[in-house]
């Protein structure tokens, strides 16, 4: 008999092989012209400047420089591509950073439009990973992304980072008032997952929770 427990640690040892591999860089598109042709399936990673999307996928990945990682909110310009040469099925997508305020507005306009239309019309995106900072949780402009979302009828979950940051309680806290606002979201996963890329918290989870969307889509 199998139980919950062991497809967990089935998809958890899977999830582990999947990133233990040599991830690259393989793209960046300014313009969605420029996007590679679809193929793979792609998991992206959206949320406000300076959330931590570089650090997480270093930390998913082990590799502490694949991603670009900053101190000046709003650097990532670009979707950047990155691939798993052994396992070419899954793409990782770092979007461009949303709501930085210091931003030229012609700028923040052009990476607001860049982000929508690539959510809008990208079939190989399986789903978007919405990085919310836990100790701040939901804010207004995160409220935009979720409605763009659910319009364009993309799967998303929610990913509380720097998860370490906060005392446990506060941070239970945090994901339940995520997971009640999450359900005005039609297209939204109901589960939150907490994470640290500091500690590793919460990343077999993460990884996981790719392999099983990889297995849903027959990959």
């Amino acid at each position: 008999m199998t139980t919950s427990s062991d497809v967990d640690e089935r998809l958890i040892e899977k999830g582990r092989k999947l990133f233990a591999q040599s991830w690259r860089f393989t793209h960046a598109s300014p313009s969605i012209e420029s996007l590679p042709p679809m193929g793979a399936i792609e998991v992206a990673f959206a949320g406000r400047s300076n959330v931590g999307k570089s650090s997480l996928i270093n930390a998913l990945t082990g590799q502490n420089a694949l991603a670009r990682t900053s101190h000046t909110p709003g650097r990532t310009q670009e979707l950047i591509f990155f691939e798993a040469p052994e396992y070419a099925p899954l793409r990782l997508v770092d979007m461009p950073g949303y709501g930085y305020a210091a931003a030229a507005k012609t700028k923040v306009a052009s990476w607001t439009e860049l982000i929508h239309k690539f959510l809008l019309g990208r079939s190989s995106l399986a789903r978007v990973y919405v990085l919310i900072d836990a100790r701040h949780g939901l804010k207004e402009v995160d409220q935009e992304i979720l409605k763009t979302l659910d319009r364009s009828a993309v799967s998303y979950q929610l990913v509380l980072t720097k998860a370490d940051q906060i005392k446990p309680a506060e941070l239970a806290a945090r994901i339940a008032e995520t997971e009640t606002a999450l359900a005005k979201h039609p297209a939204a996963f109901p589960q939150v997952l907490a994470t640290s890329s500091r500690s590793g918290t919460g990343m077999p989870e993460l990884r996981a929770a790719m392999v099983r969307l990889l297995e849903e889509r027959g990959a």
